[in-house]
């Protein structure tokens, strides 16, 4: 059966008690991958996943999140700023469908407007230069939104 794909907060009763969470920030050329503590206070940087074909990319994401023994997946959905949803939210929603064809894993989807923009202030006050911030970015980025995503999960239901 495939795995629910819903907003963050509707995967919630779904996630055991305890067990980690990957999050990931899915870019062009990259995929940036975080992973919680199995209480989910905080989130750390796995690694950066140059894409190629949508399959080798998923078998190694889910490679990761069996090495981890992960309870769920936390998409970051880039919203445009009112909102709506353009392309990059339409492939984000497309790539969450076909990886849930690939595990029984809870895939929540977390709004990530501007967190990349976040991260790379936050790399340029910390004086990283233009080459290290491009290695690092996206499993920055990966961070925040997981990061974020826990900080919600711990206020309990709205």
């Amino acid at each position: 059966m495939p795995a629910p794909v819903l907003p963050l907060v509707e995967i919630a009763p779904l996630l055991p008690e305890r067990g980690a969470l990957v999050g990931l920030d899915l870019g062009d050329k990259t995929i940036g991958v975080a992973v919680s503590d199995p209480d989910r206070r905080l989130a750390t940087g796995v690694e950066t996943i140059s894409r190629k074909r949508f399959t080798e990319d998923a078998n190694r994401l889910l490679a990761l999140a069996a090495e981890r023994r992960v309870a769920g997946l936390v998409l970051g959905l880039p919203l445009n700023m009112n909102g709506s949803e353009g392309p990059r939210a339409q492939a984000t929603r497309a790539f969450a469908r076909n990886l849930a064809k690939l595990t029984e894993l809870p895939i929540g989807l977390w709004d990530e407007r501007l967190s990349t923009a976040a991260v790379e202030r936050e790399l340029i006050a910390a004086d990283a230069s233009r080459k290290s911030r491009k290695a690092v970015i996206d499993q920055h980025a990966a961070i925040f939104i997981l990061q974020g995503a826990l900080d919600r999960l711990l206020r309990g239901p709205a």
